[in-house]
């Protein structure tokens, strides 16, 4: 009898690959920019105003942090000794035409204010490493200023200390130690200092700079080669970027982990940097190359991919994986002997506020894993006689105690620690060598002659910047029409209730659209009747945003009305209805004068009132089947052919009830001044000859600082239609667009936003 083959019933479990890691390099290219006198760096030159309000604000933060506010308060009687800088500097801000800039409420608008300022600039000239030049020669400023305004306030103490030579020899004596520890903690001082600053422009940055950012230039600028990019911003929003190499014990214990720092430790960072890099070739094998071992440890999500959090799902192929990796990094760290370093480092943190720093943070550390050396701390601890050993006590057996599961989870925070602290160290250095080519200016002579090269880039605040002759340019306009719908049956009616129409209008319509001309820098024409004409100019030297906000004024229009009309409801009294047209034209307007009244005249003006009119038999059949949209064009199948001089707009029955509609160049334009997305919602269903024929985009734009508003445009093709019924017989090649109204569109918009959030 021949025998068979057994096979074995089933597989082994495929064993997961590898994880594919993120490679990131830190980097910031100001390619494009012109370099300065010196021919080798470029020219900056900042705001006085800023740097003034800049200066006090640190000599506020170091005093405090050094504890000397009393103590520089006892120089307020002898400060007629001190030299006219000291006495400037006493008043707690520079002087800058007899105003002091001590404030301290003043500095994080100002900080704002020029930032915001520089994106402007940016955006005007479709740069974006102008901005960043502008981040890069703030961040040299401030940590320039912390050294200076140091020693000021040093000098400062010790002007007061002579004055109280031979007098009052108790307060001397008090004086002396406090400024002599002063000196002492000049490191700790200056780190908090640096923090401080870092949470400022962290919190500027999160409210409003990376929101205006992302208006203008989109989530995801195209990375051109040689551009800047938008990832170029993390090198600014790093806890290091304050410190002088990176090697802050306290900065390092509290955001990372606290390697060794003495040539007998072995967690040194050079010595892990090895050990990492040991690990990730056994991993991806010998042949990796150390760049490529560098950028991946400055995305610390690898770490995660790698390791996971300690605790891996072991039911699945991927947590298995990370098991077997976790516990290889394990024993590698426990080869090295560098394993109860690591987990002493962590438990460290909790006994800074209370040891430190009358003992040296790596002293507490290597207490807790040596006999002698906790040995040394006790004594130390027991000499001062207001502190308990019981907490160091209780970290040392936390320590002795970290066994199985939970040296796993130390060990796999530890690999996300370290690679946050090499990613940040990495973007420290990019950010130390892109400001070594920022020559801040600093006089006058300098700053003029490198002005008239041409090579000199000031950020000002807005109220610093030159006045502007009054004949400056005007590059293009927009004009913006509100109609009122059905005006004369709407003034009959209300003649015909007893009520007065002409406060009707004003009250619901003209006064509230009055109050919001300033904020959009919208100027009136004139009225029409019952229809107002808004325009608003685009100057040269502006931020070229003049369509953008003519969109959100209209919708705002459209919103206001919309409120009205529910009171006016409740009331028993008519509705308003309007359609607004936007027509951008790039070119000035011209002006006839009436006496001392300016008349505008614009091809514009037309346009805008083509676009704001609605056919009234396409208001009768599409009033009730119009769903979210509220315009609508369509060309009669029976329009007869145009001849070379006709316009277009001739043949086309337009609908606009409650809506606004834009000609084809102010969408051009749009798409200019803010990053459009394409938008995928879901909508009530519409009329049924729309579906298909339409795409969505949505944009954000900044209105004022810390005002942002949605907008949602719709981009349509005009259908041929059967002129009794709109019955569509096809498609024409022509498209019109919309300004979205309906709250339903913004509804579903903000709904996607929090789901995807």
């Amino acid at each position: 009898m021949p025998r068979f083959p057994i096979f074995r019933l089933g597989k082994e479990p495929e064993k997961a690959a590898l994880p594919q890691l993120v490679a990131a390099i830190p980097a910031i290219n100001l390619e494009g920019l012109a370099v300065g006198v010196d021919n080798l760096r470029h020219d900056v030159a900042l705001s006085p105003r800023f740097a003034d309000a800049g200066r006090a604000q640190i000599m506020r933060l170091i005093v405090r942090h050094g504890e000397l506010e009393g103590l520089l308060a006892a120089e307020a009687p002898q400060k007629t000794q001190a030299p006219s800088w000291l006495r400037t500097a006493a008043a707690g801000g520079a002087h800058e035409k007899g105003r002091i800039a001590a404030d301290p409420s003043d500095w994080k608008p100002l900080l704002a204010e020029l930032h915001l300022a520089a994106l402007n600039r940016a955006k005007k000239e479709e740069k974006l490493s102008i901005d960043l030049l502008a981040r890069l020669a703030v961040t040299k400023f401030l940590r320039m200023e912390m050294s200076v305004q140091f020693s000021q306030v040093l000098e400062r103490c010790r002007v007061l200390l002579k004055s109280y030579e031979g007098i009052r020899q108790g307060k001397a004596v008090e004086y002396r130690e406090r400024v002599a520890a002063f000196q002492v903690r000049k490191k700790i001082i200056l780190r908090k200092t640096g923090q401080e600053l870092f949470e400022t422009l962290r919190a500027i940055e999160k409210e409003t700079l990376a929101r205006t950012r992302r208006s203008f230039f989109g989530e995801a600028k195209a990375a051109e080669p040689g551009s800047a990019t938008l990832s170029s911003y993390g090198l600014f929003v790093n806890r290091l970027a304050f410190s002088e190499d990176g090697r802050d014990d306290y900065l390092c214990a509290e955001h990372y982990v606290m390697l060794g720092n003495w040539d007998r430790d072995p967690d040194r960072y050079p010595r892990l940097q090895d050990v990492v890099w040991g690990f990730l070739r056994s991993l991806y094998g010998e042949e990796i190359t150390t760049e490529t071992i560098d950028s991946w440890l400055c995305a610390p999500e690898n770490a995660r991919a790698l390791v996971g959090t300690g605790t891996p799902d072991e039911s699945t192929a991927e947590g298995i994986a990370q098991q077997e990796r976790l516990a290889k990094w394990v024993r590698l760290l426990e080869d090295e002997q560098v394993m109860e370093c690591v987990i002493a480092s962590y438990h460290t943190v909790p006994l800074l506020g209370e040891y430190a720093p009358r003992i040296n943070p790596q002293q507490l550390k290597n207490a807790l894993i040596s006999r002698p050396e906790c040995d040394r701390v006790e004594r130390m601890i027991q000499e001062h006689g207001k502190l308990s050993p019981a907490s160091l006590y209780a970290a040392v057996a936390k320590v002795a105690g970290c066994r199985g599961a939970e040296r796993s989870k130390v060990a796999a925070r530890f690999l996300q620690d370290f690679s946050h602290y090499h990613r940040d160290l990495r973007r420290l250095e990019t950010l130390n060598a892109a400001m070594d080519s920022v020559n801040l200016v600093s006089t006058d002579k300098l700053r003029e002659l490198s002005r008239m090269n041409g090579t000199l880039y000031e950020f000002l605040l807005p109220d610093e910047q030159p006045q502007q002759p009054e004949e400056e340019r005007v590059l293009r306009h927009v004009v913006l029409k509100a109609d009122v719908r059905d005006s004369t049956r709407l003034t009959r009616t209300l003649m015909e209730q007893g009520l007065n129409p002409a406060s009707y209008f004003s009250l619901n319509f003209y006064d509230p659209v009055n109050k919001l001309l300033a904020k959009y820098g919208a100027q009136k024409v004139f009225l029409e009747g019952d229809a107002i004409i808004l325009a608003i100019l685009e100057r040269e030297g502006e931020p070229g945003l003049a369509v953008s906000r003519t969109c959100v004024l209209a919708r705002e229009i459209i919103e206001i009305v919309r409120g009205y009309n529910q009171l006016m409801k409740r009331s028993g009294m008519p509705e308003l209805s309007l359609g607004i047209g936007i027509t951008l034209q790039e070119s000035a307007p011209l002006y006839l004068m009436d006496g001392d009244h300016q008349i505008m005249i614009s091809e514009a003006l037309n346009e805008s009132d083509r676009l704001s009119s609605c056919n009234k038999k396409a208001r009768k059949i599409m009033e009730s089947q119009a769903g979210p949209f509220h315009v609508y064009v369509f060309q009669s199948e029976e329009a007869a052919p145009l001849s070379e001089d006709a316009n277009p707009e001739d043949l086309v029955i337009s609908y606009n009830l409650g809506g606004i509609r834009m000609n084809q160049a102010a969408f051009r334009k749009l798409e200019q001044e803010i990053s459009l997305a394409p938008l995928a919602v879901k909508l009530p269903p519409s009329m049924a000859s729309d579906k298909g024929e339409y795409r969505l985009s949505s944009g954000t734009v900044p209105v004022d600082r810390d005002i942002f508003r949605k907008i949602v445009v719709r981009e349509s093709r005009v259908p041929r239609v059967n002129a009794e019924d709109f019955s569509v017989q096809g498609w024409t090649e022509r498209t019109y667009y919309e300004v979205c109204t309906d709250p339903a569109i913004y509804a579903a918009l903000e709904k996607k936003k929090s789901a995807k959030a």
